[in-house]
């Protein structure tokens, strides 16, 4: 099982001890360094400064939200990130939501899987670099000729060769739609709120993708990069307390009521009662009973949580059950080399 630093998106400031958590994640052999965006700090500046001190970890966006950028923008990004730390690029990808999309970026969410699917397709043009980048469209048509054009754009080729025309495309995917998407035309998936438990459904709807005409991967060669709460403890009952208040954010905060997808997908494992019952507690400002609401089980279902025999345990059931990297956050260095310890244990 490979492991992932995940630093995410910056609060109000930016971390102060992110350097110390990458040096040490690269000393005690995590194989990634994650960075996050929401509507505050982007993802791929803190991968260019704090990665240039790094040498063998990958690097890579968890997620950048695909109507941030242009596709062509996008790929700008990635090449030239990718040349300044020497091929480590990976590059996540997700289209957010449509609260964000829409207040934030001012563009329609519809037809998210119609743009993933053109936006990666420009973004492989760019970097494979074997003609001038063009596109019928719909949502990115290259050159563009609607409305208010001019008439004189023309299909370019980037300036900048890049370093590699491969770099890793991940997905940031939750529902079944958008996860075969992910087996079709990306190199790996970003899941979030994974339990193994759903193993056979995730394996089927990624198998469905796989199977589509010109996938470009199997699951020989396919990435599963989970998103994954790490604690090793004696007191599993206080860490799964202190846990609820986040997961009843996520559950019932983080979304619109009628669009939010993490809350979809705590309902596809089974807790639409309770997800109904958090978001109807969350949005009345009743938090902390929200947080009250929350079983044991919507927290343990998609962390790991336990002395370190526990965790070496379920780390190797999240392996069988397909997962190859796990994302985890840390606190300090001595948290990034416990948490290698007892999963390499």
């Amino acid at each position: 099982m490979k492991l992932g630093l995940q630093l995410g998106y910056w609060g109000a400031q930016p971390p102060a001890n992110a350097p110390e958590l990458i040096e040490a994640a690269e000393g005690a052999g995590f194989d990634a360094v994650f960075a996050a965006e929401s509507w505050g700090s982007d993802a791929f500046t803190p991968l260019a400064w704090w990665g240039s001190r790094t040498e063998k970890v990958r690097l890579g966006t968890s997620v950048v939200q695909i109507s941030a950028r242009t596709p062509t923008s996008c790929a700008m990004h990635a090449l030239t990130l990718d040349h300044l730390n020497g091929g480590r690029t990976i590059l996540g990808l997700g289209v957010s939501g449509p609260q964000v999309v829409e207040g934030w970026y001012g563009q329609p969410f519809e037809k998210p899987l119609a743009r993933t699917r053109e936006y990666v397709s420009i973004v492989r043009q760019v970097l494979a670099r074997e003609a001038p980048v063009t596109s019928p469209g719909p949502h990115y048509p290259l050159p563009y000729a609607g409305p208010g054009s001019s008439g004189l754009g023309k299909p370019l080729k980037p300036i900048t060769h890049p370093l590699r025309a491969d770099i890793p495309i991940w997905l940031g995917a939750e529902g079944p739609k958008n996860v075969a998407l992910a087996g079709e035309i990306a190199d790996g998936w970003l899941a979030i709120y994974y339990t193994p438990r759903l193993a056979p459904m995730y394996n089927k709807w990624l198998d469905e993708g796989f199977a589509r005409a010109g996938a470009r991967r199997s699951r020989e060669d396919f990435e599963v990069a989970a998103t994954c709460q790490v604690i090793v403890t004696d007191d599993r009952a206080g860490a799964i307390a202190a846990l609820k208040p986040m997961t009843a954010l996520y559950v019932g905060g983080m979304g619109a009521p009628e669009l939010n997808f993490h809350a979809q997908v705590y309902k596809r494992m089974g807790y639409e009662k309770e997800v109904d019952e958090i978001g109807r507690l969350f949005m009345s400002g009743r938090k902390e009973e929200a947080a009250a609401v929350v079983p044991d089980e919507m927290v343990t279902e998609t962390m790991i949580i336990g002395n370190v025999d526990e965790v070496r345990a379920d780390v190797k059931r999240w392996e069988q059950a397909g997962v190859t990297m796990l994302l985890v956050t840390c606190r300090d260095a001595d948290h990034v080399r416990e948490l290698a310890a007892a999963v390499g244990g």
